[in-house]
């Protein structure tokens, strides 16, 4: 490998502390600058960095270390900044970019306003995330900022050339670059940094004024010692970070003394039920820590992963195996459950993404909801009537399912409430529940486009009414029959083709009767909920991944455990019997209400066939992978009305026509569907999945009958409905690694 090629020429370091050093220590050691000068008041200090090779050249004023400088970084302390600017605002050049290593930006903005007026210099302000309770030059470290992150505040107008280089330089410190707003770091950082040292100082502080202080901290526990090692931090440097992020601290710190005089309430009263519902939400919420931000306890970063799938060709498929439970049910589990009175236990829940999500919203909203614990998970249900406003939006990460029937829920609640998601979810239509939920009375503001986030007005009261749904979709019928739950009257809803009806089963479950007439559900408001024990089914449209793979890969003989088979599910299976899959059906019986039972499948030449339009919304998750078995099929294979894919995590129709053309298979897409003519090669190649979990899983399954390699992008989403994916396939005989995961 050839030399490093440094980022800037000259860069200068005014103020040689812990962070401003152990930046200058790095910036040499991975040859990122040309030259590193460094000023300091401390001439002792300046010495020891020249004569430690920290810097190459010490400067004997700030104004010396500026001159000719492509980067000027500010490393005093954040009170100390604006008198540092006044001398360097006469040296510095035209095209020098100006930046700092403090842990407050507004007040590193005011003060370059300030000192420089209209005349702004290029400027992005820095933080670090990294540091230690040693401080000064001699603790100055090069690895200091390696897997840590560096947040980068930069202005609207920002060069993206300037922005590239800093960003370059502090990658190639070891770090990992993130940009966020100004305002939003110093609410952040108050949140997750300030108050804690703040906490600590205090603690530390509190109990050294103790008179059993000596034995306080001799028999002090490892837990202790942990937390109030920041204690030891630097005093001059924390007390200025205080002072100069005033509201942003004040904010959280009166946050943190609400909720800790509620807990010492809970305790004086002896109220356990209070403490065990902050304490298993904190305990969920720390399980998440990386994937919390500002007042959302759990947030997934999904989108932020690159996970790409690498699957080899050939393979067969043999084993006996469960895969993971029903998501629909783990969904409808929580909430039921929360709603309901007493403790609900349920087993076999899904512990992905989305179905996470669902259970942190009901914390957030006073559920008391201990686990999951390999996929067991026990509710503490508050009644119909006991939700509490939660703190911010909810976030339900790619869930679709979520969303809607939330929307249900939340409609006749007292409190306003919103609901967000990823990127993919908010680009996903909200109007098909938002429109007949207004039609009951409910108060709901949408985005352009009827999509998320979904505001919704509390307070409001809803009138049952019939609706007759437009396009089949059990999301919309369990949305208005959660929302029925609450309303004055019947609420009743038509659909024009059988759906699933999960919702219906588990509400009879939970002792809330369910009318059927025909393709009419009903319920009656004004009812109450018993809790129950669920039993979830392993997920048929997680099964069906491995359905298809094992008919198509010749040579094999998989069995699948306790799969659900409720009959507006099935058509997966009755599709690819109709194709000539060999699928046996046994020991069948019934758990939680739900019908479940072991399927065996071995490999079967398959043929195309015209897809009843009846079976299309009992498979309507399922037909990504169906588009597989039918390229594997002799002739062709039509899809007709099947609209709803298109609205999927994905149009599920377009993105998997244009993933088989990329290995070599022609498609017609029609409007409502698909034609696949089967017998095709099926060839190496690259598809991008687009973020949805069913189209990458679908292509991995594919290369079990492809002549090369096939790379799936855009993965990280596979979790959300199929944690361990990869481990199971590459258990019964698919040759497929995961990079980024």
């Amino acid at each position: 490998m050839g030399e490093t090629v440094p980022v800037f020429q000259r860069v200068a370091i005014i103020g040689l502390g812990l962070i401003g050093g152990s930046l200058a220590s790095a910036i040499k050691k991975h040859n990122l600058a040309a030259m590193v000068v460094g000023a300091d008041q401390s001439q002792s200090d300046l010495a020891y960095a020249l004569k430690n090779r920290v810097i190459d050249e010490a400067a004997a004023s700030v104004a010396e270390a500026v001159k000719d400088a492509d980067l000027v970084v500010i490393a005093v302390p954040v009170r100390a900044t604006e008198a540092v600017l006044r001398q360097v605002k006469p040296a510095l050049g035209a095209q020098a970019l100006l930046t700092d290593v403090g842990s407050t930006k507004a007040s590193f903005v005011n003060a370059v306003r300030s000192v420089f007026g209209e005349r702004l210099p290029a400027c992005i302000p820095g933080h670090p995330i990294a540091g230690s309770e040693k401080s000064g030059i001699a603790a100055a470290n090069p690895e200091l900022f390696a897997r840590h992150k560096v947040i980068l505040t930069p202005p609207d107008d920002v060069d993206a050339t300037q922005l590239a280089r800093l960003s370059a330089l502090w990658e190639g410190c070891g770090a990992r670059v993130l940009t966020m707003a100004v305002e939003y770091h110093d609410e952040v950082l108050a949140a997750t940094s300030h108050l804690p040292h703040l906490i600590a100082f205090s603690l530390v502080d509190t109990l050294a004024g103790e008179d059993e202080n000596l034995d306080i901290f001799r028999y002090a526990a490892g837990g202790f010692r942990d937390f109030t090692r920041i204690a030891a931090s630097d005093p001059v440097m924390w007390h200025d970070i205080f002072l100069s992020n005033q509201q942003a601290v004040l904010r959280v710190i009166d946050h943190f003394t609400h909720d800790l005089d509620q807990l010492r309430t809970a305790i004086a009263e002896q109220d356990g039920a209070t403490l065990l519902r902050v304490f298993s939400r904190a305990k969920a919420a720390r399980e998440h820590f990386s994937k919390m931000l500002s007042g959302q306890a759990y947030v997934t970063t999904n989108k932020q992963k690159q996970v790409t799938f690498n699957v080899q060709p050939g393979g067969k498929m043999t084993g006996d195996i469960r895969v993971p439970g029903d998501k629909s049910m783990s969904h409808r589990s929580i909430m039921l459950g929360a709603l309901a009175d007493g403790i609900t236990e349920v087993n076999g829940f899904l512990e992905g993404e989305d179905s996470l999500a669902t259970l942190q919203a009901f914390r957030d909203m006073g559920v008391t909801i201990e686990g999951p614990d390999n996929g067991f998970v026990r509710i503490r249900g508050v009644g119909i009537d006991g939700l509490q406003a939660p703190r911010g939006p909810l976030y339900l990460g790619n869930s679709g399912t979520a969303m809607r029937l939330f929307s249900g829920l939340l409609a006749p609640q007292a409190f306003d409430s919103e609901l967000t998601g990823d990127a993919s979810l908010t680009g996903r239509p909200m109007g098909r529940v938002a429109d007949p939920l207004r039609s009951m009375g409910a108060i709901i503001e949408t985005a352009e486009g009827g999509r998320p986030p979904l505001k919704i007005k509390g307070g409001q009261v809803l009138e049952g009414f019939h609706y007759d749904m437009p396009i089949a979709s059990a999301q919309v019928k369990s949305c208005l029959l959660l929302a029925g739950l609450f309303a004055k009257g019947t609420t009743s809803v038509t659909e024009p083709a059988p759906t699933r009806d999960h919702t219906e089963r588990m509400l009879a479950g939970f002792g809330y009767p369910v009318k059927r007439t025909g393709a009419t559900a009903s319920v009656v408001g004004g009812g109450r909920l018993a809790a129950s024990a669920i039993d979830v089914p392993a997920d048929i449209s997680s099964a069906a991944f491995f359905l298809v793979a094992a008919t198509i890969a010749e040579g094999s003989d998989l069995t699948l455990r306790h799969v659900g088979m409720n009959p507006t599910r099935v058509g997966v299976i009755n599709i690819l019997r109709l194709m000539g899959a060999n699928i046996e059906v046994s020991n069948e019986r019934e758990a939680g209400g739900e019908p479940v039972a072991d399927l065996r499948v071995t490999s079967a030449k398959l043929h195309g066939i015209d897809i009843p339009e009846a079976e299309v919304p009992l498979a309507i998750d399922e037909f990504p992978v169906l588009f597989i078995a039918a390229t594997c099929a002799e002739g062709k294979t039509v899809l007709r009305g099947a609209e709803e894919l298109r609205v999927k995590e994905s149009d599920r129709i377009q993105v998997m026509a244009d993933g088989l053309e990329q290995l070599g298979v022609h498609t017609t897409v029609t409007p409502d569907g698909i034609e696949i003519v089967g017998g095709q090669t099926l060839g190496g190649g690259t598809v991008d999945s687009h973020g949805d979990h069913r189209i990458a899983m679908a292509f991995a399954m594919a290369a079990l009958r492809a002549e090369g390699a096939i790379t799936i992008t855009d993965c990280a989403n596979v979790a959300t409905s199929f944690p361990g994916f990869v481990e199971l396939a590459q258990q019964t005989g698919i040759h497929i690694t995961a990079e980024g995961a």
